[in-house]
């Protein structure tokens, strides 16, 4: 009973994620993370200081 009272929230959000995740248009977060990390490297060199 104490171990399925401890995990009640974890499987419940995993079932109700794998639901979200069939049911709606949800984003890739890897695709989106990815972009984000690539548009912050492009700024970061565009806006750096020339070494003296």
């Amino acid at each position: 009973m104490g171990l399925l009272r401890n995990y009640f929230s974890l499987i419940s959000g995993t079932i109700c994620g794998i639901y979200i995740a069939q049911n709606y248009n949800v984003p890739n977060i890897k695709k989106v993370v990815t972009t984000a990390l690539f548009t912050a490297k492009h700024v970061e060199e565009k806006y750096r200081k020339p070494d003296p």
